[in-house]
């Protein structure tokens, strides 16, 4: 079969992945920057789906779509797509594939108009290396245990954590001389999610850099850190191990009132304090913060603008503006408005350099990706 995958900008992790999933099958996609050839694969998030729905309905192929808003809204791209496949996609897409090929019906994990029944299997992260001939960050861990009412991605790989080995992540990390990481939160790993094993984060950080030939970012883009999992051991370890010298944390709100709601599973004083280990330990924080969350007041929102503003006397701020996603228990609600003060301090602080991102626009998401 001529296999395509979509090109799209923000999801070539994805391509990496799934990529190296279809190779082990005997399936090799090719990258193209519009449909053809006898199936194309998309995988889409919420913010790009709605430019390419007329694409994928109008396609001259077979067309499979998955991804975080296939796996929220399978039940409305089945009249768009031929196939809608909801999960995770390195053992169903690859099964899919070979049904396709025979002219079965498709597998468990895959939604059609005749159609859908739920998928059987949950991803081993070592079965399927995280790239093969097209490079992508290193998979560390899936699933996460919180609820984070705005989050899909408890909704698409659930609340249990699984963790890739020792063994398989040095053989991969092998082909970087800068190694990146993903992960929901990088001091998890080895762990349940909620209790940490720092035993367990010290040993992966020590193999990888072993050999000391590479450098090591960890508790940054893209495998940033809980605040409460920041600790004086935890940043003594990034110190002595790693590369970068900054740390990017989610906090998203500085009032305790709006994380409570949001089941976030942390207070801003964890905040506060991680902000004080990352400081005492020479090194940069960064936090993201979202603003307009529905039911946020004012008062809220101020709480958001003061913390801000305390993460900026010594490191940077990544702001937002909350965008309800399909799945999540926030879907279908609005955002309430960023108030004035929001916005000037916010302008003020980017003019600086200090804060980067689209707390206006929802969709833009950052302005431009800054390297701090």
């Amino acid at each position: 079969m001529d296999l395509r995958w979509r090109e799209i900008t923000s999801q070539r992790n994805s391509f990496a992945t799934l990529y190296t999933a279809c190779e082990l099958y005997g399936y090799n996609l090719i990258s193209s920057s519009c449909p053809g050839g006898d199936v194309t694969l998309y995988s889409l998030n919420s913010i790009q789906a709605p430019g390419l729905l007329d694409e994928i309905a109008d396609a001259p192929c077979v067309t499979v779509v998955g991804g975080p808003h296939a796996t929220a809204c399978y039940d409305e791209l089945v009249d768009v797509a031929d196939y809608v496949v909801v999960g995770e996609g390195e053992f169903t897409v690859p099964r899919l594939l070979e049904r396709i090929e025979h002219g079965q019906a498709p597998p468990p994990g895959v939604a059609t108009q005749n159609g859908y029944i739920p998928v059987d299997h949950s991803v081993i992260l070592d079965s399927y290396p995280s790239f093969s001939e097209y490079k992508g960050y290193i998979e560390i861990s899936r699933g996460c245990p919180y609820a984070c009412s705005y989050c899909q991605t408890p909704c698409i790989f659930g609340h249990r954590m699984r963790h890739r080995s020792l063994d398989s992540i040095h053989d991969l990390a092998k082909h970087f001389k800068q190694i990146r990481l993903v992960t929901p939160n990088a001091l998890a790993y080895g762990s349940d999610g909620k209790h940490p094993k720092m035993e367990k984060v010290e040993r992966l950080m020590a193999t990888l850099k072993a050999d000391g030939t590479r450098e090591l970012y960890f508790g940054t883009f893209p495998s940033e850190i809980r605040p409460e999992w920041v600790t004086e051991e935890s940043v003594d370890l990034i110190r002595t191990f790693c590369d970068n010298r900054k740390l990017h944390i989610g906090v998203q709100s500085g009032s305790d009132a709006v994380l409570s709601r949001l089941h976030r599973g942390h207070s801003c004083a964890d905040a506060l304090s991680a902000l004080d280990h990352i400081r005492d330990g020479g090194l940069v924080p960064i936090v993201d913060v979202i603003l307009g969350f529905p039911d946020e007041t004012e008062e809220e929102q101020e709480e958001t603008v003061r913390l801000v503003r305390e993460v900026c006397k010594s490191g940077f701020v990544h702001a937002h503006r909350f965008i309800p996603l399909p799945g999540t228990p926030l879907a279908g609600l609005q955002s309430t408005p960023v108030i004035p003060n929001a916005e000037s301090v916010l302008g003020s602080l980017a003019l600086a350099g200090k804060v980067t991102g689209s707390w206006n626009d929802p969709e833009l998401r950052f302005f431009r990706r800054v390297s701090y």
